[in-house]
């Protein structure tokens, strides 16, 4: 009896351990499934068993979606899977750059080799900020051929392709190849830095870098000019429908000593409302008046350009709807600025932009459909196919930023 009965029990426990190994099995794969639906078109890398959403853009930068733990390590990057693949890989030579506000953990999971540059989620950082990054991330490359820098957000691909492509442009490229090239190795459909403002400051960055630089030690260092205060006195948007009024919140990016986030404050909040016939604007200034003219049915909107229009102002605007709002007092804006659009005073936000006060180069700031940030479909409902945002200022200053035309940059490993 005794026999049998062993027998039964060893049955039972191996049945018992097969069930949990089926168990494990289906749990991984469901979690592996799950973080593969949350990584969407970003490329995944399968190393030491682990499938894992980070990809190499260099043999130098490795970018990855955010190192979770607890629940939040069901569909980003377990933290314990990265901390083994980094250890296995380059013990004692990465550095991780952690971009999200949202979200931070324990820098001794990487044996203290965090540094944060933290900024919002589908939003820019100052370009004060792209600078020390940069700065950053080449000291730590420089001072040993086999370190790396490990950056990332919270799903690594826009805020993350932000900062590597600036650093890919810091060390030579165009802002457009760099851009390129982190599509290219870290998306499957070539979609990276997919923000329209993103890739503006991508290009920002590239201007800046293009002013005289002073080299020291082998490093290069970027010396950014005052920031350059502007006056907006005007926001028009030309050809809209199905909406009446439109309002509007313009902030800037706050520095505060000691931190590195800077949290948008906001200098003004106005309501856009429909510009009628009867309208009269006392002490017209002359101002060059642009819109954006489309062809037919043709999506793609045409380069925008710039129609001069001096006394007959109210002539060209009424062949359109229009929103717009005159300040009386001009509104003081430096450095860098975010302008959010919303169809009611709270919530439902249909658009925004983000620009930096120093490339504004002329009296007229203008943005069309394809240049505004998370266009949704309420936002494109009130579009028509003319839209565009057009932002006027007063004179600019004699000692604002003036980019040069072109300028050879040096490169460097």
């Amino acid at each position: 009896m005794g026999l049998k009965f062993s027998r039964k029990e060893r049955q039972r426990a191996e049945i018992l351990n097969l069930t949990h190994v089926q168990n494990r099995l289906v749990d991984c794969l469901w979690r592996n499934y799950i973080r593969t639906l949350v990584s969407k078109k970003r490329r995944r890398m399968l190393v030491a068993g682990y499938d894992l959403d980070m990809t190499y853009i260099t043999d130098r930068l490795l970018a990855m979606s955010f190192p979770a733990e607890r629940m939040r390590a069901m569909y980003r990057n377990p933290l314990w899977q990265v901390k083994s693949v980094l250890e296995m890989r380059h013990s004692g030579h990465y550095k991780v750059y952690n971009l999200c506000i949202e979200e931070n953990y324990d820098a001794s999971h990487f044996e203290g080799r965090v540094e944060r540059y933290p900024f919002d989620d589908n939003h820019v950082p100052p370009i004060s900020m792209i600078k020390a990054f940069c700065e950053d991330v080449h000291s730590w490359l420089s001072s040993d051929p086999k370190n790396i820098a490990v950056v990332h957000c919270m799903a690594g691909k826009g805020r993350t392709g932000l900062m590597v492509s600036s650093y890919l442009v810091y060390t030579g490229m165009s802002a457009e190849k760099a851009m390129e090239v982190y599509a290219e190795r870290r998306t499957t459909n070539y979609e990276g830095v997919s923000i329209p403002s993103q890739r503006r400051y991508v290009g920002y960055w590239e201007k800046f870098l293009s002013f005289p630089k002073r080299m020291n030690l082998g490093h290069l260092h970027v010396d950014l000019p005052k920031p350059c205060g502007r006056e907006l006195q005007r926001i028009r948007l030309y050809d809209t429908a199905n909406i009446d009024q439109i309002f509007v919140v313009v902030s800037e990016l706050q520095e505060n000593p000691g931190q590195r986030y800077c949290p948008p404050a906001e200098v003004s909040k106005i309501c856009c409302r429909k510009i009628r016939k009867s309208y009269e604007r006392p002490n017209n200034p002359r101002y060059y008046y642009s819109f954006v003219e489309s062809e037919g049915q043709k999506e793609a909107a045409v380069k925008p350009h710039l129609v001069a229009q001096m006394d007959t102002e109210r002539a060209i605007i009424y062949q359109k709807n229009c929103l717009g709002y005159d300040y009386e007092k001009p509104v003081q804006i430096k450095g860098d600025v975010r302008i959010i659009f919303y169809e009611r005073l709270i919530g439902g936000r249909l658009f925004y932009a983000c620009f930096n006060t120093a490339f504004i180069t002329s009296s007229l700031l203008q943005f069309s459909v394809r240049d505004l940030d998370k266009v949704g479909k309420k936002g494109r409902s009130i579009c028509g196919s003319s839209f565009c945002l057009e932002l006027f200022f007063g004179p600019s200053k004699a000692n604002c930023l003036l980019m040069p035309s072109s300028n050879e940059r040096p490169r460097f490993d």
